[in-house]
This record gives C-alpha cells, structure tokens and sequence, in this order.
C-alpha cells in the first residue's frame, strides 16, 4: 500500500494564495503617515490599523505608524496612571482631590493633540517625527 492518497473529487477547490498589495506612491506614502500621526487625536487605533495595513507597502508610513503607535501606547499608560493615582488621592483625601484631579487627563490630552498635530505636519513634508517622549515598544 502506499501512504499518498488519491485527490478527493468532491473537495472544494483550494483558492489561488491573494497577491501582495502594490507598494504605495511616494505621495500615498506620506499621506498615511502623516494620517497615522493624526489619527493620534483619536487614541491608538488609527495608529494601529494604519500599521497593520501599510507597514510592508510603505517604508516611511511604516516608521512614522511606529512611532505615533508608540506614543499612543505611553499615552494610554499614562491615562491608566492617572485614572489610578486621581482615584487613591481622592479616597485619601476624602473626595477633596476630585475638585483638581480633572486637570491631569485634560493636561495629558492637550499634550496629545500638540504632539499628534506636530507629527502630522512634519510627515505631511516628508520628514521624520519623533516625539519627545514615548515608550518606543514597537521597534
């Protein structure tokens, strides 16, 4: 006996594996990186899916995503912390510090929106970001 088996004939027919997407356009390729710094305003989504999506078609959109992804991601940390921190002084202080614990995530996402709109117009002409401070998980 042999160990090959004939082709069933009543199997699905396997689909051809999808061709790789066309590298983007120097123009394509800047738009998305600019648009991943951008989309920081909105949290690390954007960040992420553009990415996820563009990294191999894309040398300059792949550095930039990075890099605001891991800005996004220190940012997010930090409101974590913020959230922790506001609600063990505000139980310490007995409610007191809820009167000026607002400040801190509104501080933090004024600083994100200045930093996310720097990095838009910098990579809109074509030219690396780098944000002043982030946990560059990402590499």
């Amino acid at each position: 006996m042999s160990d090959q088996s004939a082709p069933d004939p009543n199997a699905a027919p396997q689909a051809p594996a999808p061709a790789p997407a066309a590298p983007l356009s120097p123009e394509q390729d800047i738009q998305w990186a600019s648009f991943a710094h951008l989309g920081g305003i909105l949290g690390f989504l954007p960040s992420l899916i553009i990415w996820l999506v563009f990294k191999d078609r894309g040398a300059f959109t792949n550095v930039e995503a990075k890099e605001a992804l891991n800005f996004q991601i220190t940012a997010t940390i930090a409101y974590v912390a913020i959230a922790l921190l506001n609600t063990i002084l505000t139980a310490i202080t007995f409610g007191i510090w809820g009167f000026i614990g607002w400040i801190l995530p509104l501080a933090l996402w004024a600083v994100v929106i200045v930093f996310s709109i720097q990095g838009f117009l910098k990579a809109k002409e074509g030219q690396h970001y780098r944000y002043p401070f982030a946990i560059r998980l990402i590499k």
